[in-house]
């Protein structure tokens, strides 16, 4: 229910999704009258799916403290069907802040993970989108909840690129070793020590540097990783804007246009962030996927792409036995240990 679009938009993009995914099957929360009269126009998904009435909803200006009250919303009864293993995952396109309270609180982190990180994937320059946490769940961290955002993440690489070592790099001021706070330098001693973690640790990278395509997740506090994204969303915003302003200022830049308008296609593609939606809060005891509010049927059908893709892959299993390796990696390196809460 919490889509900008509405529920028009969202179970077109279920849809979209159940065609990929043949297999699933969906729960769908919710106004009952509205799902059921969106589903008149896709029998393929009324096939696969079950309508549950939710009698609320989250707002976009509800607080997490008001939301987690709302045991009713359509929110909250998706995260409960996968607390009580009626659902393999939640995908929500509702309030972010009210979406991570409410997973956490009902979820639960995983044994070993102190606090559950916001990833996403950003668009490159390189073969693969580059996987980037925290994005906002977390302004503060410390060199261990680093170093756990590091293993999440690269774990989640291994399924989203099919990559058996993923190049993971920490966001810093710079490149070089003594450069950043020392949670930062603390954390990148400890995860060039975990050299049997399933990852390649190449160090640091700069913001200016996180769409070359040279490293597959860049790990950060929650605080930098927002302003990144941030900016990086606006980058691409102005970019597109500029060149529709600069196409259409005279007859020779329409000209122009007509003869680069492949060329802009694909820009367009490649920046359109329907095509890179799904937002996944790392390290719950379940799956949750956030969508863009704005995202269309397209990326609503991405992000169920994404949730379906960590189910088949078992994430939850996989950070499990990385955390695991790397709390022992530590206690027989009592000089790089992890820091203890």
């Amino acid at each position: 229910m919490g889509g900008d679009e509405g529920v028009r938009v969202m179970m077109a993009g279920v849809a979209l999704a159940r065609h990929r995914h043949e297999g699933l099957r969906f729960s769908l929360f919710g106004d009952e009258a509205q799902i059921n009269a969106a589903l008149e126009s896709h029998p393929n998904l009324r096939a696969a799916s079950e309508v549950f009435h939710a009698d609320s909803v989250v707002e976009p200006t509800d607080k997490p403290g008001v939301a987690i009250r709302k045991k009713t919303s359509s929110m909250s009864m998706a995260i409960a069907a996968v607390k009580a293993g009626e659902a393999g995952a939640a995908v929500s396109a509702g309030n972010t802040g009210a979406l991570m309270a409410m997973a956490k609180v009902a979820l639960r982190t995983m044994p070993g993970i102190d606090r559950p990180a916001l990833a996403a994937m950003l668009p490159t320059l390189g073969d693969n989108d580059v996987i980037m946490l925290d994005l906002g769940a977390n302004t503060e961290c410390d060199a261990r909840n680093l170093v756990q955002f590091a293993v999440m993440g690269a774990a989640y690489a291994r399924i989203a690129f099919d990559l058996e070592r993923p190049r993971v790099r920490l966001m810093n001021i710079g490149t070089e070793d003594m450069k950043g706070t020392e949670e930062i330098r603390d954390a990148a001693a400890i995860l060039r020590a975990a050299t049997a973690l399933p990852m390649s640790f190449e160090g640091f990278t700069e913001g200016d540097k996180i769409g070359r395509g040279d490293t597959d997740v860049v790990v950060c506090d929650g605080f930098s990783g927002n302003v990144a994204l941030k900016t990086a969303e606006g980058t691409a915003r102005f970019v597109t804007d500029l060149l529709r302003k600069a196409f259409t200022s005279s007859v020779r830049s329409k000209i122009g246009f007509l003869i680069s308008k492949p060329a802009m296609h694909l820009l367009k593609h490649h920046l359109d962030p329907n095509n890179h939606n799904g937002a996944v809060f790392l390290g719950l005891n379940g799956v949750v996927v956030k969508s863009h509010g704005n995202a269309d049927a397209k990326g609503v059908a991405n992000a169920v792409h994404v949730a379906a893709r960590l189910l088949e892959e078992d994430i939850t299993r996989r950070i499990a036995a990385d955390v695991a390796n790397i709390e022992a990696a530590s206690a027989n390196a009592p000089r790089l240990e992890m820091p203890a809460k």
